[in-house]
């Protein structure tokens, strides 16, 4: 039992370096549409790494990804949730299987869900709730945040939603708390805590419509 144990002490030590790794071998992988689209939709001081983050923890940036559920692509877009953005934006958005074109539609949605969340004070939280609300859908983050205030617990923090997540209906949150905390491993590994946060807010145009991507 005591060797059995050891080695999965081994394994699990071993598991992060390993993945901080797969993080940096694809360090300057898409950076080019990540800059560009973060920059379009979110505006030019927004940290465009938090969306390579996502996206490393969505596929690890495979353009050929699909989940059982049907999702898509570098961002894991499912193609009904692709059609209404591309519908919505008038670009001439290609396929969702374009990496270019299914990391602009991600960083888009993304958006979407930032001006939900758009009361938040605290812009690292706000990022929490976007995310948290890419992977499970804002219905889901909302009523997680009601189920916080009536517990007395400050509703705008992610903690007070991790903390009442088990008491949250229809919500797999075993699968989102970990994802949230994926992707700020991956922005730390790529560097990006290191520059300045956020600096100026998104720039106002024409939100994405407001589709979930399914799981």
């Amino acid at each position: 039992m005591k060797k059995i144990a050891c080695l999965l002490v081994v394994g699990l030590l071993a598991a992060r370096p390993a993945a901080a790794q797969r993080v940096l071998d694809n360090q300057d992988r898409y950076d080019g549409a990540f800059r560009k689209y973060s920059k379009r939709f979110f505006g030019v001081g927004f940290d465009w790494q938090y969306f390579k983050a996502q996206g490393l923890a969505e596929s690890g940036l495979d353009p050929l990804a699909r989940s059982p559920v049907g999702a898509r692509g570098v961002m894991q877009l499912m193609p009904g949730t692709y059609a209404m953005i591309k519908k919505a934006r008038s670009e001439q958005f290609g396929s969702i299987e374009d990496p270019e074109w299914n990391i602009a539609a991600g960083i888009l949605y993304n958006r979407d869900l930032w001006h939900i969340w758009a009361s938040n004070p605290d812009e690292t939280e706000r990022l929490r709730f976007m995310f948290g609300s890419y992977n499970a859908g804002p219905g889901t983050i909302k009523r997680a945040t009601r189920v916080a205030k009536t517990r007395q617990l400050d509703d705008r923090t992610w903690k007070s939603v991790e903390t009442v997540a088990p008491a949250v209906q229809r919500w797999r949150y075993r699968e989102t708390l970990p994802y949230v905390r994926k992707i700020e491993e991956n922005h730390r590994t790529l560097g990006g805590a290191s520059r300045s946060k956020i600096v100026k807010r998104p720039k106002e145009e024409t939100r994405a419509p407001s589709a979930q991507p399914a799981r």
